[in-house]
């Protein structure tokens, strides 16, 4: 029976048979099982002394924590927030948190053992010609693996007694043993091992393994340890020999006396005393004699030996040497599932067979057959253009001054649908768009330093943008293969863009034939039983979080995108469906109640906190956004001060509260403060929000985009068309200077595209001609326009560093003259959204006396505006008048529907 704690790597993971890439307890290389240590209390007296221990042990728990900085409360406490039950919540959790930890580390080694559930379940090639197969199915009766390569048949390859079956955790343990080549004869090595990644390598050198062993001999081992290493067995046999004879006693009756073990010692000593000097370890054994019954040793050695031994480094250079490769395998075995083989789970259940694709597949095709398919792994290498600096205010870029400006290219299809992932180049298959090769480098000359990619993980369908995901750890296949994507991650970094991962896992797909959903015909392996376990609204089925098996599903699934793929972040999708029973479907009018109440998911926020506090452990580089439309209390505080953890928050708020004032509300009636307080938000954690202007229904799935509802069908409508143009560049500009530290823009808004864009589904009789991007459209007129100034913008923050300079200073808001005006570090940023009115000398604070230059202006004819400013008015000096609360003031013309950006140039002092 085969266990989940593997708490060695070197025992069933596929790629790193022997040699482990991490130093744990001291020793480099090698991993040591953990002592489980089992105490049993037989007596009811015991328990008092155990309530004492308990109690100790939990003040120096409390005591450690405050020892180390932690504080369950501590960001209540920052914020000067007194709620005592929503504290005490907290307090609670943190408890349940260090408990959940323990439950989970006597399971795994450690943390990095939880979140690395990939190396070990699903289908790899292990390196002793095999393919193992591991999957969690507690509710299945019996398991196997069928697929083309053994006719489907649910015998050949099956998980039955001898071959480990299931262990008691539910998890199928199938080997899938390569066949030799007719003429071939077995391996003299029992673990003869194939380096399946490379052609060519030592082992096909022709160097036999007893030349590779002669050598260790001659060069690692000293006289006498190899034979000692070799034969360990050999001398107890001898010495059994000697003291009974050949023909020696079988039971403990027949054995008589023994003498006692100094008697033994003794004689020993006296045989050998003539003998050779040897290199085998110098040992003496003492007898203790304190009155036992039993002999008691103690064993001294020198410690020159000792010394000696724990610094030499274990042979296992020689034993890689004797591994053989790819060449050598294919010449002598038959692979056992080769390479792009079709298969599926096949499970028997009480309920009768079923067959599933495996929960861990890497590459499935859903459809009519739904099937996964093999892949071998590191075909594609990367490239090492792994990229973490942003453009930065500084000049050595950090987690605390990044600012980030992401460009989201929604699952792909607004390049085409069936581009696959090559977005720099041209892909053979498939109908393109004449010019789809410049999505990439578009990207980049647009000025975006990273790229948001939704619907990677395989999903069941288009129109739900891929938020109704079935493989977890498959790349769709809509666009390609894994090695594809890998290609796709590999040149963004080469153009120094950074990838995040729109990931969904506040949910499933209730698919059972593709998805997890009655995966081994029970209710509730992955999702809870009955009415919990789905979305009310949304049809998906619901993680049950606070099993450790799913914990250990979902934080592998994390982890695995960045160690295989290598992806820089992730914006988790709507966290009010997993926080809530309700799924955020519930006023929240009740403060702090509502976020401890009944209807909270204790489980779901714990396990988003170690999610948090594990990937960023792991990798210290990673960036991780929540979307959640309640915006949760600390959720971008630190773990260690009772927060949830997070670097980022999305303002839900800003593109809702946009699409209703162009929708609804005559321009004349924007209600300036409304703007402002939308946009800034919560003012407590302004520096963690990302904000946009347009969402993925603007951009993807049918929306009306920004573009579509201001100038779409108005080309000859001359003031109609200045109008739209005008507030296109000024959402923009104001919803990304007023902002936190990140902004993020969906594929086309940035220069305006105003054709709807949808999924191919039943309304349309599932075409995909609406699915294009209009991307000639970038070449000239109010397009090409739009995209110069979306351009400028980024290069604004890219050269300046606008998101960089603190949180902004908002001292003018005037909802009669419709005139918004802020400054952050040493810009000043000037709105008028006035649809009519223009102003000659609009007097706006600033604090430092001195001139001010125009840097940005959003009115230029370059931009599609009417150039109404001339070059004498880009300079400004300030007047010594007190406006807003300032010291000083500028004077500036303002025409209608324009935006201003200054930068102090000079400061005077007087």
């Amino acid at each position: 029976m085969v266990s989940l704690s593997n708490q060695t790597s070197f025992s069933f993971y596929p790629n790193n048979l022997f040699v482990s890439d991490k130093t744990r307890l001291g020793i480099p290389g090698i991993n040591f099982p953990r002592k489980i240590k089992v105490k049993v209390t037989c007596f009811a007296a015991d328990q008092p002394r155990q309530q004492k221990q308990q109690k100790k042990k939990k003040s120096q728990s409390t005591n450690s924590d405050a020892d180390s900085g932690v504080d369950p409360v501590g960001f209540l406490t920052k914020l000067g927030i007194a709620d005592r039950i929503f504290a005490q919540f907290l307090r609670e959790r943190h408890k349940a948190i260090k408990d959940l930890k323990d439950e989970l580390l006597k399971r795994h080694f450690d943390l990095r053992d939880l979140a690395s559930g990939f190396e070990l379940l699903g289908m790899h090639r292990h390196m002793e010609h095999r393919v193992d197969f591991i999957d969690w199915g507690p509710g299945a009766r019996y398991g196997a693996i069928i697929g083309d390569f053994n006719g489907w048949s649910p015998t050949e390859n099956s998980a039955r007694e001898g071959l480990f079956g299931h262990d008691d955790f539910g998890y199928w343990f199938i080997i899938l043993e390569d066949k030799l080549r007719e003429g071939e004869e077995p391996e003299e090595l029992y673990f003869q091992q194939y380096n399946y990644v490379d052609d060519y390598d030592k082992g096909d050198s022709g160097v036999t393994a007893e030349e590779v062993f002669q050598r260790a001999n001659d060069e690692y081992w000293e006289p006498g340890e190899d034979r000692f290493i070799k034969n360990r067995y050999e001398v107890p046999a001898k010495l059994y020999e000697q003291l009974f004879g050949p023909n020696s006693p079988q039971t403990l009756e027949d054995l008589g006396e023994i003498p006692d073990a100094e008697t033994r010692y003794k004689q020993y000593k006296e045989e050998h005393k003539n003998d050779p000097p040897s290199n085998l370890p110098p040992c003496d054994i003492i007898d203790d004699g304190r009155g036992k019954p039993y002999d008691v040793y103690n064993v001294v050695t020198s410690p020159e030996w000792t010394k000696k031994f724990y610094e030499k480094s274990p042979p296992i250079p020689y034993w890689l040497e004797t591994r053989k490769g790819r060449k050598a395998w294919l010449e002598k075995y038959i692979p056992a599932v080769p390479h792009g083989s079709k298969y599926r789970l096949y499970f028997n259940t009480p309920d009768g067979p079923l067959e599933r694709v495996p929960a861990w597949a890497t590459y499935v095709q859903p459809g009519i057959d739904s099937i996964c398919r093999t892949r071998e792994s590191k075909l594609m290498q990367f490239t090492g253009n792994l990229l973490l600096n942003l453009h930065t205010s500084g000049n050595t870029p950090s987690q605390t001054n990044q600012s980030h400006c992401a460009y989201t290219n929604v699952m792909l299809e607004s390049v085409g649908l069936r581009q696959r992932f090559h977005l720099s180049r041209l892909y053979q298959e498939g109908t393109l768009p004449p010019n789809a090769s410049i999505v990439l480098p578009h990207v980049k000359r647009a000025g975006y330093n990273a790229i948001q990619l939704i619907g990677i993980p395989e999903h069941k369908d288009y129109y739900t943008v891929g938020y109704r995901v079935t493989n977890f750890f498959a790349v769709s296949s809509r666009y390609g293969t894994p090695d594809d994507f890998k290609r796709l991650v590999d040149e963004a970094h080469g153009l120094g863009l950074l990838v995040f991962l729109d990931i969904v896992q506040s949910y499933a797909a209730a698919d059972q034939m593709v998805g997890l959903s009655l995966f081994d015909g029970s209710n509730d392996c992955y999702f809870h039983h009955g009415k919990r376990g789905h979305h009310k609204h949304w049809g998906t089925r619901m993680f049950k979080y606070g099993d450790l098996d799913v914990f250990h599903f979902l934080i592998s699934n994390l982890n695995w995108w960045i160690t295989e793929y290598q992806v820089d972040g992730y914006q988790f999708h709507s966290l009010a469906s997993m926080i809530y029973t309700h799924n955020g479907f519930a006023p929240f009018n009740s403060g702090f109640d509502d976020y401890c109440n009944q209807y909270v998911d204790r489980d779901a926020l714990m396990y988003l906190i170690l999610a948090n506090e594990i990937l960023h452990d792991l990798h210290p580089d990673i960036i991780t956004i929540a979307e959640d439309a309640t915006y949760y209390p600390g959720l971008c505080e630190p773990v260690s001060q009772g927060g949830l953890g997070f670097d980022y928050y999305v303002n839900l708020s800003a593109t809702e509260m946009w699409v209703s004032l162009l929708d609804t509300v005559p321009d004349s009636e924007w209600s300036m403060s409304k703007i402002v307080s939308t946009l800034v938000a919560n003012k407590e954690y302004a520096d963690k929000m990302l904000s946009y202007a347009e969402s993925h229904n603007q951009s993807i799935s049918g929306g009306r985009s920004f573009a579509e509802i201001l100038f779409g069908g108005v080309q000859n409508k001359i003031k109609l068309l200045d109008r739209g143009v005008s507030l296109h560049k000024m959402i923009r500009l104001l919803t990304f200077t007023i902002g936190g530290r990140a902004y993020l823009n969906f594929m086309g808004n940035e220069f305006g595209h105003p054709e709807r864009v949808e999924f191919p589904t039943q309304s349309n009789k599932f075409s995909f001609s609406l699915a294009n991007r209009r991307w000639d459209l970038l070449e000239s007129g109010i397009h090409h326009q739009l995209f110069s100034f979306d351009k400028d913008l980024m290069d604004l923050d890219k050269s300046k560093g606008i998101l960089s300079r603190g949180l902004p200073s908002i001292h003018h808001v005037n909802d009669a003259n419709m005139v918004i005006s802020f400054s952050r570090g040493p810009f000043l940023f000037i709105f008028n959204f006035h649809p009519s009115n223009s102003y000659e000398k609009y007097g706006v604070g600033v604090e430092e006396a001195g001139e001010y230059t125009m840097i940005l202006n959003s009115d230029e004819a370059k931009y599609g505006g009417q150039g109404l400013l001339k070059e004498d008015q880009y300079l400004q000096r300030s007047i010594s008048k007190r406006i807003d609360g300032q010291r000083n003031c500028l004077e500036v013309f303002l025409p209608s529907r324009t935006a201003q950006v200054y930068k102090l140039t000079r400061i005077l002092r007087i």
